[in-house]
């Protein structure tokens, strides 16, 4: 139930806050007074689409806050990662005259997404224009689902339904692809082909780049080798004869001054050093080769090289692994009656399991329909429409064995259906877009939300001017039923009818004054005394009689006992 509503800045409503309790609560005033504002708050704390529009004139930003306690919304909110502690939620929606805005629930921030997804757990809005939906029969099978109350088994049939789409829709592809595959099966021969002759080695090309720049100054190595070693070693006046001369006078320093000792003592490793570069220079020399025509071949190779990479990749890897994926792509292709064979399966497979999932649905929903059927029948019953007779029909009217056509079938199922309704005796059934008024639309409406309410029992239940069309008896008829719904429900409803309004556990009335300039929206729950007033304002106009305040006192005492 929703325990709290607080809503700052929305439309006409400047402040106010709501502290609500169970059974039932009306909210009345006179039209344009802004009784559906407090609706429209609720719809955006369950999901509902913000636009600036909402927000007060002159303000940069609105704020709707509401507490509800709903045990059964714990795992939903467990399954978004949102902090449960005990089974109230608190959710707080902000909008910004820019256009953004954000979402808390619990204190934890959420797209609003997420307040669509919890919606369901907290409170059902029946809105002023839902009658006119139920004339569109896309909306009775979700109104029969939700009746057979399987909603993981319908999610199956829809999954497996875009399961089975998609393998038809790959063999379809396949069948209409496959002459264009033959011509993918040539280039992908010719693709990898000419790669696996390249023969193509992970670290080559810096390897042949590298013996490219050798080749290509061997002549000048090999003099600058050659020279190196001789000055360092082999020459009469070669460094490394020297050293020994150069030592005899730091030997004769170090005597005299002690400071030479570190660089006596190093003396044997820069020896050692230099003959080993002495050393590596002649070896070097020895081991330059030019081999006449090798320069080219060089170049030949990396020319070929560097074309596949232009063509397969930025680099050898690159290239490599195109010729995998193409070896890889020629192997699917090579057995095009395997791979239709598969798809084929891969088909029948899936058809197999929708057309189970969806019979299974189909079976429950024809089961579930009957009882429907009864149930809204008895509930007309009590709203005045006894002689009413209520039909869901099925298209196709039998279930169907095998998948055929591709129009018997969706991802709703295997049938769609539509209500029919009959509202004197010896008429036929027709669609309700051609029998029913608008008074009949709003108890039909009603007759399936007492349905659909003992199927749900626990959330909040509003109804925004669920009264439309229908006075007199009929109004007191359906002010019990909402009364009755009351007894398992909190049940929030907007009313102009003075037959619903005395039935009220807790009666509010919204109304709207000018203060400096500025229309106000106020909401203030009515005493008993404030009750028969308002009350006799509905029965009277704008001018209140006592006679409009004893009829009122009489309604209002008759609704107690109720």
């Amino acid at each position: 139930m929703l325990k709290f509503l607080r809503i700052n800045n929305i439309a006409l409503v400047a402040s106010l806050e709501l502290e609500l309790s169970e059974g039932l609560t009306l909210l009345t005033g006179e039209t344009g007074a802004g009784k559906s504002i407090l609706i429209d708050a609720l719809g955006l704390l369950l999901g509902d689409r913000a636009s600036t529009e909402l927000l007060r004139t002159g303000e940069e930003r609105a704020v709707i806050e509401g507490i509800f306690v709903a045990p059964g919304a714990k795992a939903a909110l467990e399954s978004h990662g949102i902090p449960v502690e005990d089974d109230e939620v608190v959710i707080r929606r902000e909008l910004l005259a820019t256009g953004k805005g954000k979402a808390t629930v619990n204190g934890a921030l959420v797209p609003v997404g997420i307040l669509k997804d919890l919606g369901p757990h907290l409170a059902i809005l029946h809105g002023q224009l839902e009658p006119q939906g139920l004339l569109e029969p896309a909306a009775h099978l979700d109104l029969l689902d939700a009746h057979v109350g399987e909603p993981v088994l319908k999610a199956t049939v829809a999954a497996a339904y875009r399961r089975l789409h998609e393998a038809q829709g790959a063999l379809e592809s396949f069948d209409r692809d496959r002459r264009e595959g033959e011509r993918r099966r040539e280039m992908l021969e010719f693709q990898a082909g000419e790669i696996r002759k390249a023969s193509l080695q992970v670290g080559e090309e810096e390897a042949l780049r590298r013996e490219k720049t050798l080749q290509a100054n061997a002549d000048r190595l090999a003099t600058l080798s050659g020279e190196a070693y001789a000055q360092l070693y082999d020459d009469e006046a070669a460094v490394v004869a020297g050293l020994g001369q150069v030592y005899r006078r730091i030997e004769e320093l170090g005597g005299i001054d002690p400071a030479f000792a570190p660089y006596l003592e190093a003396r044997a490793g820069i020896r050692a050093q230099l003959e080993d570069l002495a050393f590596f220079l002649r070896d070097y020399r020895e081991r330059i080769q030019v081999s006449p025509g090798r320069l080219d071949e060089i170049e030949s190779r990396l020319a070929s090289i560097d074309r596949l990479k232009r063509k397969y990749g930025e680099t050898v890897l690159d290239v490599i692994a195109f010729g995998e994926k193409c070896a890889r792509d020629l192997e699917d292709l090579g057995h095009p009656e395997e791979r239709q064979r598969k798809l084929s399966a891969e088909r029948e497979a899936a058809a197999r399991e929708y057309l189970e999932a969806a019979e299974r649905l189909s079976k429950l929903r024809r089961a579930s329909a009957r009882d429907l059927e009864k149930r809204v029948a008895a509930e007309l019953g009590q709203l005045a429409m006894e002689k009413t007779r209520f039909e869901v029909r099925f298209i196709p009217e039998k279930t169907v064995d095998l998948l055929g056509d591709s129009t018997v079938f969706s991802e709703l199922g295997l049938e769609s259906v539509e209500f029919l309704i009959s509202p004197n005796p010896g008429e036929e059934l027709r669609p309700l877009a051609r029998v029913a008024s608008g008074g009949e639309l709003s108890r039909i409406m009603l007759a399936l939300k007492s349905v659909a309410s003992a199927d749900a029992k626990g959330k909040t239940q509003v109804f925004d001017e669920v009264d439309a069309g229908i006075g007199g008896r009929v109004a007191e008829v359906v002010g019990r039923k909402l009364k009755k719904i009351a007894e398992t429900h909190q049940v929030l409803c907007v009313t102009h009818l003075p037959q619903i309004a005395s039935l009220a556990d807790a009666h509010w009335v919204v109304r709207k004054r000018v203060e400096r300039g500025r229309t106000l929206t106020e909401v203030e729950q009515l005493t008993a005394g404030g009750r028969v007033e308002e009350i006799a304002r509905m029965l009277g106009g704008e001018t209140v009689t006592e006679a409009a305040r004893r009829h009122a006192r009489e309604m209002v005492n008759q609704g107690s006992k109720n």
